[in-house]
């Protein structure tokens, strides 16, 4: 039986705390299907850039002074939103054993999403998760400086995608700065105002940062739905009446 191509199309941003949760459950959530519940299902994760903070707020200039993001969140969202949101984190931080917090500094994220779009164009999800999943580790696990490139190319060198010395020259040009910009751009002007959004087949997108469990369901629906023989899925939505659907496609 062959399998059914699931293609996920992730939109997220580096800064977000809750894109990082988001992705630590979704592939949770594919790691149980395939190894555990072997559904006939494979998957292609691309990744789509998202800012939610613009250039002309935050610098990515990594020789500037950069503020501390307690003190960049309380700024944004008033102290109280702000320590609700750290103990949300601090809570799922702990039930998981992944120890991300809102320690560190502030920075811009197109320089990590240049190395993000890079990696996808050198080797697919093969580098582009890694680098992915690395970027993400570096914010908000290790404290570090994403917008630093020494920082994002020990990251490209890790992943294998190229060498430390590569990815610095590779960082220090403005290649792919344009197609980043143009890609947040598109993001919004579909009406994406908000991440993470996992969009599923380019038709379907959840909203927002959801547990495993919701994906588990989504993929259990993919997988009895099967393929047409044209090898269209056409069945009505997957999507469980509880999670926020947004229709990407007209």
């Amino acid at each position: 039986m062959t399998d059914r191509v699931v293609k996920l199309t992730i939109v997220n941003d580096f800064v977000c705390a809750n894109c990082c949760i988001g992705q630590h459950e979704l592939l949770s959530a594919i790691s149980y299907c395939k190894d555990t519940l072997r559904l006939p299902l494979s998957f292609e994760l691309e990744h789509m850039p998202f800012r939610l903070i613009s250039t002309a707020c935050l610098s990515d200039d990594s020789t500037k002074a950069k503020v501390a993001k307690s003190t960049f969140y309380e700024n944004r969202y008033g102290k109280e939103k702000f320590t609700n949101i750290e103990a949300a984190i601090s809570k799922w931080a702990k039930e998981k054993g992944i120890p991300i917090s809102l320690r560190g500094v502030m920075s811009q994220s197109t320089r990590a999403h240049r190395l993000a779009i890079k990696a996808g164009k050198i080797g697919g999800q093969k580098y582009q998760l890694p680098v992915l999943c690395g970027i993400f580790k570096a914010n908000l696990e290790d404290n570090k400086d994403i917008a630093d490139i020494n920082v994002l190319a020990e990251i490209a060198e890790s992943t294998g995608m190229m060498s430390k010395d590569e990815a610095i020259q590779f960082l220090h040009s403005d290649e792919l700065e344009q197609e980043v910009n143009d890609m947040c751009e598109n993001a919004r002007n579909i009406g994406i105002s908000g991440v993470p959004m996992t969009i599923i087949d380019g038709k379907w997108a959840i909203s927002g940062g959801q547990s495993s469990d919701v994906y588990v369901q989504v993929f259990k629906k993919l997988a009895a739905a099967g393929v047409s023989p044209n090898g269209v899925y056409a069945a009505p939505s997957p999507l469980p009446a509880s999670v926020v659907e947004t229709n990407i496609c007209a």
